[in-house]
């Protein structure tokens, strides 16, 4: 608000002598001229007037007989101009003069009639007095129109104010209002003035008795209050979202004045930005962070009412591939369709979210039974499992659905999601596009694992696993072709963990990256300290898992660690898993590629167990074939087995491919091995992995004779 400020005066008045005899002047500014004021002296009434005009007189001297214009006339004149009009007059004559005269003197603005000759100390005194009226007055004057000038600008601060201001007696009741207060409330400054302020304000917990109210007792002890969250009810009935604030008034007033915030653009924008953190852009559906807020609030419900609820948690089986060969794009826009499918196909009133991913969720409300949840999801699952057209081409996909059920799986929103998803994930491992109910049972396998987990975190930091070496013989010639590092962990209480309960966790979890460039470099080192004892062309073969054979730098490691450890890329082999291959057959082309530029031998694991397409072999740039330990076991007892080796024997001689069979622990099994003309073989038969200090024992050349006799 403007404050009055008053205008500097100048620290010596103007008097203002007017005599038309100079000698008159001359005795006047003798007189009066060592005084604290300044005199000044013009001999006729026109001079005078100009001089009134030009500066700020404080008190005029004026005689009254003067040619051309007498005194009279120049006291009219200095009355009727408004800068002159309050100016005080002290008439100075040398004759007596009539009452008229005297009369007509005070009648045009005199303060005072003095007869010549005068008493001087009295004039003083006279003068002084009707100076500091004069600054008095005009202080005043100067004050008031700077008063004037600050109400304006008050009052248009009020009148213009975007906030709504009203100012409420100690009684409540509104005693003014301004013009944006009036428009929120959508009525008149004259209707609602004087009206109760509680008439207006909606605000829960808000007392029906003005006394009992938080402004009340706030103003009482003379504090400011807030009120962030609060509504006005216009005159219309409609309500309106505010922020209010209080504060006293100068205790005289007895009163407070209310500042009113519209909060409606920034309650928006909050409802906004609050869709917007829970629901998924891809598909519009809720996202995690909504669906858990929905979950949430159905749990305190149905936990009064005593209803049945189930949640849904949906992986899209296949979608990966989809995503890798077709693109991202291409994969956003299965998702949109798959989303628009779940919601088409749910009841209205049921909660439907992509929880991220692939992965989709959906809460069943009222059901009365656990077997209607399983109803929907074979209905999900149906519809999921048919053929999307993305970008002119036909793909399929299947989903598997885990199903948790309130209140017998969880009764909170993390244990219910938690069921959810092992279920989910036990379907997974089931076969695939199919549901599963949590059970106690996946609660405690999924524990088992969990602490599996963090064991195999604990070993890798504190170097618990160990390559050992199984030997790979010629079956004709007994020579030692190379060795296959296997990798074993010795837990330091549970004793060795067996590998299939192992590695595949360590796949799952990709904590088979950080072992990867350990083992690449331990095993390529080992066949560098065997050269001296087993030559030039001893190999070594390493295990690649599909998540490593998937990496985009795997070349470039292998590459790494041969030319710092100074090993012929020729004496490494490098063994992929068929799954392995046929994950996507862009990369893995072009891994192999790269794999035979840099010179090692790549061999099929398991062959036979896999995807067994022959039209792969034709294309992929491989050397050795592997055949899986499950057929040389059975192939003297099974028929059928027998033929399945030999045949994998005959067609690895017509690719031009070297056959090892894995798992041969009888002479028998070696003698029908040679007979089919199978090269080489690994098992127990010779060894099984042996510690690296005993593969420094190990012969170079073995004799079939010796085994044969054992």
């Amino acid at each position: 608000m403007a404050q009055a400020q008053l205008k500097p005066q100048s620290s010596e008045q103007i008097l203002l002598v007017v005599d038309d005899r100079e000698e008159n002047l001359v005795a006047m500014e003798a007189l009066l001229g060592d005084s604290p004021w300044e005199v000044r002296t013009v001999n006729s009434g026109e001079a005078a007037l100009q001089c009134l005009l030009d500066n700020d007189v404080g008190l005029v001297l004026l005689d009254v007989q003067m040619p051309h214009m007498d005194g009279f006339e120049v006291a009219r004149l200095m009355r009727g101009n408004p800068s002159t009009r309050y100016t005080p007059i002290i008439f100075l004559s040398a004759i007596a003069h009539t009452e008229d005269s005297v009369l007509r003197g005070y009648a045009t603005g005199a303060v005072d009639f003095i007869l010549k000759p005068f008493d001087p100390q009295v004039l003083r005194h006279k003068i002084n007095v009707l100076l500091e009226h004069e600054r008095n007055r005009h202080d005043l004057q100067v004050l008031s129109k700077q008063l004037d000038s600050a109400r304006a600008f008050n009052a248009s601060v009020l009148e213009n104010a975007a906030e709504g201001i009203v100012v409420v007696n100690e009684e409540g009741n509104i005693n003014f209002v301004n013009p944006a207060m009036a428009r929120m409330l959508n009525g008149t400054v004259a209707g609602i003035e004087g009206t109760p302020l509680l008439d207006y304000l909606v605000t829960s917990g808000m007392p029906t008795a003005w006394k009992d109210s938080e402004f009340y007792k706030h103003w009482l002890r003379g504090e400011a209050y807030r009120l962030h969250d609060a509504s006005l009810r216009a005159v219309s009935g409609q309500m309106l979202p505010v922020a209010l604030s209080s504060s006293p008034l100068p205790r005289l007033q007895r009163s407070m004045v209310i500042l009113a915030l519209d909060m409606s653009v920034v309650r928006n924008l909050y409802a906004q930005l609050e869709s917007q953190a829970a629901t998924d852009a891809l598909t519009g559906l809720l996202n995690r962070r909504g669906f858990h807020q929905a979950l949430e609030s159905s749990l305190a419900r149905l936990d009064r009412s005593g209803k049945r609820m189930a949640i849904l948690y949906l992986d899209l089986d296949g979608f990966k591939r989809i995503n890798d060969s077709l693109g991202h794009a291409a994969g956003d826009q299965v998702l949109r369709q798959v989303g628009d499918l779940l919601r088409s196909s749910l009841r209205p009133y049921d909660v439907l979210a992509r929880m991220g991913g692939d992965e989709f969720t959906a809460l069943l409300d009222g059901l009365e039974h656990p077997e209607d949840a399983a109803r929907i999801a074979e209905k999900l699952i149906e519809l999921v499992s048919v053929r999307h057209r993305v970008d002119g081409m036909d793909v399929t996909l299947g989903a598997s659905i885990g199903i948790a059920s309130f209140p017998e799986c969880g009764r909170s929103v993390d244990g219910l999601m938690r069921a959810a998803d092992m279920a989910m994930y036990e379907a997974k491992r089931a076969g695939r596009q199919q549901y599963r109910f949590f059970s106690p049972e996946m609660n405690g396998r999924a524990r088992s694992r969990l602490m599996l987990e963090e064991s195999l975190r604990n070993a890798i930091e504190q170097n618990d696993f160990v390559l050992v070496y199984q030997p790979q013989i010629y079956l004709e010639t007994g020579k030692l072709r190379g060795f296959e590092a296997l990798l074993r962990w010795e837990h330091p209480v549970s004793g060795t963990i067996a590998p299939n309960v192992f590695i595949p966790l360590l796949e799952e979890t990709r904590l088979i990256n950080r072992l990867g460039d350990w083992i690449f470099r331990r095993g390529v080192q080992q066949c560098c300290e065997w050269r001296p004892m087993f030559g030039e062309q001893v190999v070594v073969s390493l295990n690649v898992s599909p998540v490593q054979f998937g990496m985009p730098q795997l070349v470039d490691d292998l590459r790494r660690v041969l030319a710092e450890l100074g090993l012929c890329p020729a004496q490494l082999e490098v063994e992929v898993t068929e799954s392995a291959l046929m994950q996507d057959l862009d990369t893995t082309r072009e891994q192999l590629s790269q794999l035979r530029a840099l010179g090692v031998k790549i061999a099929i694991d398991d062959f036979g167990t896999g995807y067994s397409s022959l039209a792969y072999l034709r294309h992929f740039e491989l050397d050795t074939l592997k055949i899986d330990r499950l057929f040389i076991s059975n192939m003297l007892s099974s028929p059928k087995d027998a033929a399945v080796v030999s045949t994998i024997i005959d067609l690895g001689h017509h690719l031009g491919l070297e056959v090892i069979a894995e798992g041969v622990e009888t002479i028998e099994q070696r003698d029908w091995l040679l007979e089919h003309r199978c090269h080489i073989m690994q098992g127990f038969l010779v060894a099984k992995g042996l510690p690296v200090a005993e593969t420094a024992h190990f012969p170079a050349q073995i004799d079939w004779d010796v085994y044969r006799k054992q």
